[in-house]
């Protein structure tokens, strides 16, 4: 597998592009060498730089396509960092987009997301974090209608209690800097403006509050 990153040449979009709405299976068998090369393995080498820049982010995954339509047309990735808690990379047409994410928890972690986010130390905490993250940033999650039954209704972050799960993502550079590779320093940047929300979560979410 490649690791040194230089970016997605202007053939990967090309790619994409042929993959772009319903592909036959004819289409996919086609370019399903040329997107390994020219889709796929840029991500591989852009997870491995990743890590030697931030340690941290060693425990990574590029997916692959398999059927689903979905997953041929966006190349994604994921960095663990504690169950459930993760960093997501997309790479499509789009461009790049990265993510922060507690998802898919289980109903214990949700009560531990709760009983942090109402302490109000640690819940205080999130919100400085939140509010801290720059604005290009698009911050939600699975939200419930009303908050849980537990707390009070007008608890001062009755807005966080409601979250199930919680999601802070943005797009990641340009044309010319995802063809170029120096894209991938905005990535670092954006792992540490992500960092503090992810050491939050993995610390108050995956361990007993």
């Amino acid at each position: 597998m490649p690791r040194h990153f230089t970016g997605w040449p202007e053939q990967a979009y090309e790619v994409l592009l042929r993959l772009d709405g319903v592909p036959s299976p004819d289409t996919r068998e086609a370019v399903r060498a040329d997107r390994e090369r020219l889709v796929r393995e840029p991500m591989v080498a852009l997870l491995n730089e990743l890590a030697d820049a931030n340690p941290r982010l060693g425990d990574w995954s590029v997916w692959r396509y398999g059927r689903n339509l979905w997953w041929w047309q966006h190349q994604c990735a994921v960095v663990r960092l504690a169950r459930n808690v993760e960093m997501g990379l997309r790479f499509d047409l789009d461009g790049l987009h990265v993510k922060g994410a507690w998802h898919y928890p289980d109903p214990a972690q949700v009560r531990s997301f709760r009983a942090a986010v109402a302490d109000e130390a640690s819940g205080g905490e999130l919100v400085r974090i939140i509010e801290g993250l720059p604005e290009r940033y698009d911050v939600g999650g699975d939200v419930m209608k009303r908050g849980p039954r537990e707390y009070p209704e007008k608890h001062p972050r009755v807005g966080l209690l409601r979250y199930r799960s919680l999601i802070a993502g943005c797009g990641v550079g340009s044309e010319e800097s995802l063809r170029s590779g120096e894209v991938l320093k905005e990535v670092v940047v954006v792992a540490e403006e992500l960092a503090d929300l992810l050491s939050w979560l993995a610390r108050y979410v995956t361990e007993p509050v």
